[in-house]
């Protein structure tokens, strides 16, 4: 008895790490997303989105346990000379959760490099907290099929993954503070964090083809790791500040110029 404490033990902790791991692409998306609702609620739109998305992950759980088989059958399929492909209910969730955040993403972009005022394109782009709270629970349910698959494939044992759940749920309601805030005082930082987001959509889009082995002009779709996004990341950052500081140089120069002229 005491043995089978400690292992589920230890498997919640493992799950925890888990969770926050695979969450991160899920934070983002929720810190960027709520900056669309008036500024007042942007704190408020977070804790319900992410509290609502909580009950729904333990409800998607429930599900998951009790129907796993019936996700993974094939809802329709397809063979031509330029595609094939055999689609699930959790090939298509990926999928389409995918393309949305890279259309999101990319609208986002568009308009950052767009000539116009900003506070035009603020209240342009604003939207109601009902809508920012619906497409932050969606989205969070797209973002948590992995994470529960994963957990399901550790154990067997339904309170324990409830409660890396709530736990881990909890944790992402603080970091998305965190994250948000960290954003606000430091803009220059939102394009990085949009282009991070395409590369998730990207990671979700070739996800869901592999998960439904698509294969385009016979070539499989294989999915970004996780190792190859974390890598991607990396690189992404350490672009953005060696852009930062070389900018600061030539800014550093052209005043030494104008100072000597």
């Amino acid at each position: 008895m005491g043995e089978d404490i400690l292992a589920n033990l230890f498997t919640l902790v493992m799950l925890i790490l888990l969770q926050a791991v695979l969450g991160f692409d899920n934070l983002l998306y929720i810190s960027l997303e709520s900056k669309r609702a008036p500024e007042d609620k942007q704190k408020y739109v977070r804790k319900v989105g992410i509290g609502l998305a909580i009950i729904l992950r333990i409800i998607l759980l429930f599900v998951l346990v009790s129907v796993i088989d019936k996700f993974k059958e094939p809802i329709f399929q397809f063979d031509t000379n330029l595609f094939e492909g055999s689609f699930n209910v959790h090939s298509l969730i990926v999928l389409l959760g995918g393309a949305f955040i890279i259309y999101t993403s990319m609208k986002e972009i568009w308009h950052m490099m767009a000539i116009e005022d900003a506070d035009a394109h603020a209240e342009k782009n604003s939207a109601s907290v009902g809508s920012v709270i619906t497409m932050i629970i969606i989205m969070n349910l797209v973002f948590s099929f992995d994470s529960i698959l994963s957990a399901i494939a550790l154990t067997d044992v339904f309170w324990v993954m409830a409660v890396a759940i709530v736990v881990s749920g909890i944790l992402m309601i603080w970091m998305a503070e965190k994250v948000s805030t960290f954003l606000k005082k430091n803009r220059m930082y939102e394009v990085l964090g949009l282009f991070v987001l395409f590369v998730v959509g990207i990671m979700l889009v070739t996800e869901g083809g592999h998960l439904a082995h698509l294969k385009l002009f016979g070539n499989e779709v294989m999915p970004m790791t996780k190792t190859t996004f974390y890598f991607v990341l990396v690189i992404l950052l350490v672009t953005d500040i060696v852009q930062g500081r070389y900018q600061k140089k030539i800014n550093m120069e052209i005043q030494k110029r104008d100072e000597s002229a």
